[in-house]
């Protein structure tokens, strides 16, 4: 069987991947998992089940190469298994448990254990953060039963164990699951001094005007170098309320402006979506005037947000920053806006 450190020396030679010594570094890691899951499993009355391996926490900076480590170990197993971004499998989790208690089942955490246990031998969770009471409450008890049933997790994610869901309410209540993480899986650093991401935009054009089919092939391009060939929904949970971007992965979303300054949106929906992904695409920014007022002031919230977050942001638009908000009720506090949207186009933006 071909090794993780095989695979990944493979695609460097092949051009696909830029070498990286932090990344060399965590693949002996992940392929001690992918070697004692690939052996055979001895059948037998009086066998017992062999002790799974101990798990994986890849954490470091945004860019590092985690998530594509991620897909290449994926790539590499024989076993059940599934790849899914933290936040999403959190969303379908809390889904199920919602339909079990209408059910009337009293403690739903430990059939939606089950059904995932007898699905997969192995768990690959993208992006693990918790920023929600409820997610909270939630994975301490489904985890330590996923465990407890064999199943082998891998997570990566930007924080170290201790700082997940840090100053969050009751977080007292949730420091055994941060314990248990540190028991059953091995946790390690990423800790490379390249963001391939940013690298990757590095002297890139991420601002095109007109918004016109030019726009759209060169925004094309740059979503296939960032998401390849990959993604999902990522759905925002504020206030009850649900935002669904349709075009997701890695911590790269790409909406239209009228799917985000089109809608009834506001502050707290922004500062949630840059809370929640690194690089936004923007596409078919309008000219803005008194006639799209609400609009233009949602967009100056969202970049305000962005800004303040260091997203980075790749945007087509009706007209350079300066001409898109040229008269009407709010022209001249736009200035600042337009400021923004220079300043966030330099190459070393969300650096």
């Amino acid at each position: 069987m071909t090794t993780l450190t095989e695979l990944y020396e493979a695609r460097v030679a092949e051009g696909r991947l830029k070498p990286d010594e932090a990344q060399r570094a965590v693949l002996p890691a992940l392929e001690r998992i992918r070697a004692a899951l690939a052996e055979p499993v001895k059948r037998g009355f009086f066998r017992r089940a062999p002790e799974p391996p101990k798990g994986l926490y890849l954490w470091g900076g945004v860019g590092r190469g985690k998530s594509m480590l991620m897909d290449l170990f994926v790539e590499s197993l024989t076993v059940p298994a599934r790849r899914v971004h933290f936040h999403a499998f959190m969303q379908e989790v809390q889904t199920r448990i919602h339909e079990l208690r209408k059910e009337g089942v009293e403690d739903p955490i430990k059939p939606v254990a089950k059904e995932i246990s007898d699905s997969v031998r192995l768990l690959a969770y993208d992006e693990m953060q918790i920023t929600d009471i409820t997610d909270a409450m939630i994975v301490g008890r489904l985890f330590e039963r996923l465990f407890d049933a064999g199943v082998v997790v891998v997570t990566t994610s930007n924080r170290v164990p201790d700082d997940l869901y840090k100053d969050g309410l009751n977080r007292q209540l949730f420091l055994p699951f941060i314990a248990l993480l540190k028991e059953r899986m091995e946790v390690r650093e990423l800790a490379s001094d390249k963001d391939h991401r940013q690298d990757r935009l590095s002297g890139a054009q991420v601002y095109f005007a007109p918004a016109d089919s030019a726009a759209r092939a060169g925004i094309d391009a740059l979503w296939s170098e960032l998401t390849p060939g990959q993604e999902e929904t990522l759905t925002l949970h504020v206030k009850g309320r649900e935002i669904e971007l349709p075009r997701y992965y890695n911590g790269v979303a790409r909406a239209s402006f009228f799917t985000l300054c089109g809608k009834a949106l506001g502050p707290a929906d922004y500062l949630k979506l840059a809370e929640s992904v690194r690089v936004l695409i923007l596409e078919d920014i309008p000219r803005l005037s008194r006639q799209n007022f609400n609009e233009a002031r949602r967009f100056v919230t969202l970049i305000d947000a962005l800004y303040e977050a260091r997203v980075r942001l790749i945007a087509s638009a009706a007209a350079e920053p300066e001409y898109l908000y040229v008269e009407g009720s709010g022209s001249f506090e736009f200035e600042r806006t337009a400021s923004r949207l220079r300043e966030m186009q330099a190459a070393d933006w969300g650096t």
